[in-house]
């Protein structure tokens, strides 16, 4: 789907195709040229990795300024921090997220905002950004205690657990606004593939006190690629000297 999305806008795309037997020093290698390549302004490492090779030792080997995926420790850092130089890439999926929220005219300030999952690619980085849009956020997780209890007091809920149907419709707030980032195949015969995909929110009952909830398959997903093609101009405006695209359309007390 990214080679699509990329095709679809006209991006220069590499596609470098590995063997899984391929070893750590030599997937290095190829980072390593990418960084070097003018012709190159993001790069992108697909997860998961073979065992034997230190994923964050690859992730950590892409120039900051060539990191489409948003996750170095540079562009985390200046995320989480208040004033001072923006990430010059965020994570893609939050990103996302904070989009459908600005386009669908949720405003974030003063509300309740929970994050139900703690992951470095979503639920943190997401957290911060649901901060710098001054909302009031928790951060719920496997260890949280009356989560439900939690959730019901929220006006913007995120759900990404990885768990199919986990929140029910009675933990939601009526007229909350949900973000379900959860894409999960469950059983299903009457589907030819014999399964069908479900989110982390029972959609069903929350469709019924929700004012707003993201479908799945088809909600936060293909935001996810828009987000990547988004950083990818904005490292490419980075070179050029060019001002950054912003990802927010008012400016908060970040």
């Amino acid at each position: 789907m990214k080679k699509k999305a990329a095709a679809e806008v006209g991006f220069h795309s590499v596609d470098i195709s590995l063997d899984d037997t391929v070893t750590e020093e030599e997937l290095l290698k190829v980072v390593e040229d990418l960084n070097e390549r003018d012709d190159v302004h993001g790069i992108l490492v697909q997860l998961p990795l073979p065992a034997h090779v230190d994923t964050a030792l690859v992730l950590k080997s892409i120039r900051v300024d060539k990191d489409v995926d948003g996750f170095s420790a540079e562009n985390i850092g200046n995320l989480c921090l208040r004033g001072g130089e923006p990430p010059l890439a965020l994570p893609c999926t939050p990103a996302g997220c904070v989009e459908l929220l600005e386009r669908s005219d949720v405003d974030a300030t003063g509300k309740r905002a929970v994050v139900i999952g703690r992951s470095n690619i979503v639920g943190m980085p997401l957290a911060h950004l649901l901060i710098s849009m001054d909302a009031t956020v928790t951060v719920c997780h496997s260890k949280t205690e009356n989560m439900k209890e939690i959730v019901k007091q929220a006006d913007i809920v995120v759900a990404a657990v990885g768990r199919p149907n986990y929140v029910r419709g009675d933990w939601l707030k009526e007229g909350a606004v949900v973000l379900d980032v959860g894409i999960n195949s469950v059983d299903d015969p009457t589907k030819k593939r014999g399964y069908r995909l479900v989110g982390d929110v029972c959609f069903e009952e929350a469709i019924t006190v929700v004012d707003k909830i993201t479908p799945v398959p088809g909600g936060v997903g293909p935001m996810t690629i828009a987000m990547l093609l988004k950083n990818t101009i904005n490292l490419t405006r980075h070179k050029l000297g060019l001002k950054r695209l912003p990802l927010r359309k008012r400016t908060y007390s970040f």
